[in-house]
């Protein structure tokens, strides 16, 4: 945990889980924290992150980003077993859950705010004291519920609609609504900007009452995990900076499609790929 005390502003604040991943290799580090914040770090902002993780979990490959870290027994843990019929995914085990008093007052005016739950681990509606510029949104984990076997499962996000007025922009994949089209455009119409990432199909973006679909180009997949976070982090500071969300979608598609040639964080995108896609989007 860092020192309050000596605690520096942020310009990208992620709040959530990190997550303990149980992968055939070993476990490794995941989750919308460390994703977002790694890449919002490789484009150059000064980030910071708040969560909750248990002893088990090393956070090594954080190394540089200040952290508040929850004290938890456990952290919140992930199996993903792939079937021919799809992905299952089993929450193993929960940390404990965030509380925006967490945060320190330092962080709260940071410019890009990210709310990145992956189990349902805060509140969705920020206090009135924060004042980021761009409030940015990946709900997956208010969309997720887990039986008693501890499989994953969708299921409805309570005071979405609250959440997603107050909201400058929200990214969401199509895994996380079950392809469901109707609650796709029911999310568009209640908030801002909407992006809903489609794996290799790349990205579609809702805005200003119009819909564009982004190609991702075609690469050879080694491991998708975290390319919605990759995405996302890329989008909130892209958009953040230039206004465009058109511009910030097709960035973010294009790094995206690189960070999923690399296993785990290994796929964050070098300095050299994220030149490459600025020029690409500029061109």
């Amino acid at each position: 945990m860092s020192d309050l005390a000596v605690l520096e502003p942020v310009d990208y604040l992620v709040i959530g889980h990190v997550a303990h991943d149980l992968t055939p290799e070993g476990p490794r580090l995941g989750g919308t924290a460390a994703y977002s914040a790694l890449m919002a770090r490789a484009l150059g902002l000064r980030v910071g992150i708040v969560t909750a993780s248990g002893p088990e979990t090393s956070l090594q490959a954080l190394n540089g980003i200040p952290i508040i870290n929850v004290e938890s027994p456990t952290s919140t843990t992930f199996e993903n077993i792939y079937t021919e019929h799809g992905r299952v995914q089993y929450l193993r085990a929960q940390a404990t859950r965030i509380n925006f008093t967490n945060v320190p007052e330092a962080w709260q005016r940071a410019s890009i705010i990210h709310l990145g739950p992956i189990a349902n681990e805060m509140d969705a509606i920020l206090p009135e004291a924060f004042s980021p510029t761009l409030l940015g949104l990946t709900p997956q984990g208010w969309m997720r519920q887990w039986d008693a076997e501890s499989r994953v499962s969708r299921m409805e996000w309570d005071n979405a609609d609250s959440a997603l007025v107050r909201a400058g922009a929200v990214v969401i994949s199509r895994e996380d609504v079950a392809g469901d089209d109707e609650l796709i455009e029911h999310m568009a119409h209640e908030t801002r900007i909407l992006a809903v990432t489609e794996d290799v199909a790349g990205a579609v973006l809702y805005w200003n009452g119009d819909r564009r679909r982004f190609r991702a180009p075609a690469v050879k997949e080694v491991d998708a995990t975290g390319a919605g976070d990759v995405f996302a982090a890329a989008f909130f500071v892209r958009l953040s900076t230039t206004r465009d969300p058109w511009e910030a979608t097709r960035f973010a598609t294009l790094l995206a499609s690189r960070s999923v040639t690399r296993a785990g964080l290994d796929g964050i995108p070098t300095s050299h790929e994220i030149e490459e896609c600025t020029l690409e989007v500029l061109d």
